[in-house]
């Protein structure tokens, strides 16, 4: 209904009527109170940007091969919630950025991996950030009276529907999806991020990995009881949370032996000076271990 009577509202205006016959349709999902709409067709290096308030931002692009590209812009809480965990960040580091908004943030998340080097230390600084975000009663409460809930499985749909609603500002658009659990059953506690922007913004699989993968999975496991296995695609930057099934051990965990992405600063330097092939191993990821 949401997406029907969106499309209606747009299909009133003269700018939509004009990209609905020169360029390509627009994609719709669901919305987000706390944000703001912004409609953009890509087609042929053409780019019309349809505005409105109190909604979702989306951009279409026309291409057989490629899906909707869907991008998150912030609203008020979302600002809230950015400047929150960028608080508390600044807080473990003791260093911040003269850089505003995400940006910032992004350069908060390299000082954290340069302040704590080893993969162990990483993970334990982030899993405190978490934690400092939460009430000190509220994760054992959810712990002791949901996690026994239908053997977990609760737990695991009401951690997935938060992290949807509560996490596009960091990750970008997401979706909640069904996942397959160690018994064969298909369970809604799934959140497939359709284009990371953290992974995005970074330009680094070992910030990915050591800042966000790890300590992640680590935090939702031991704080709130809940499995999880994160599964980012280097390749297209999407990320598929499994809430509800346990992590690979690290042997078995392809995440953790990531080529070096061709956006990476670093790995051009070495590329250019024949240190490392493009498609080798990020060195970075295992250095940390």
């Amino acid at each position: 209904m949401a997406s029907l009577s969106l499309a209606s509202h747009f299909s009133s205006s003269p700018a939509t009527a004009l990209a609905s016959s020169s360029y390509c349709s627009p994609h719709y999902s669901a919305s987000h109170q706390f944000s703001h709409v912004t409609t953009a067709f890509v087609c042929s290096s053409k780019y019309l940007p349809i505005t409105q308030p109190s909604r979702p931002i989306f951009v279409q692009k026309c291409s057989s091969k490629e899906p909707p590209l869907l991008i998150h812009e912030l609203g008020a809480f979302d600002r809230l919630l950015l400047t929150l965990f960028r608080d508390k960040m600044v807080q473990e580091v003791g260093w911040d950025s003269k850089k505003e908004g995400y940006d910032g943030l992004i350069e908060v998340s390299r000082h954290l991996m340069a302040k704590y080097k080893t993969s162990p230390h990483i993970e334990e600084a982030t899993v405190r950030i978490l934690k400092s975000l939460f009430p000190s009663f509220l994760l054992p409460l959810f712990r002791r009276l949901i996690v026994p809930l239908a053997g977990g499985k609760i737990a695991a749909v009401m951690t997935a529907r938060v992290t949807q609603a509560t996490c596009q500002w960091l990750m970008g658009p997401c979706r909640v999806n069904h996942v397959e659990l160690s018994d064969g059953s298909l369970l809604a506690s799934g959140v497939l991020v359709e284009r990371c922007k953290y992974l995005e913004e970074s330009k680094c699989a070992s910030i990915c990995v050591h800042t966000c993968k790890l300590p992640t999975q680590s935090f939702i496991k031991s704080e709130m009881g809940v499995p999880l296995a994160m599964e980012p695609n280097f390749e297209d930057f999407s990320c598929q949370f499994k809430f509800g099934v346990e992590a690979p051990p690290p042997h078995m965990d392809e995440a953790l032996r990531p080529k070096c992405l061709d956006v990476c600063p670093s790995a051009a330097a070495r590329i250019r000076t024949q240190m490392i092939g493009s498609s080798e191993q990020c060195p970075e990821v295992s250095l940390r271990f």
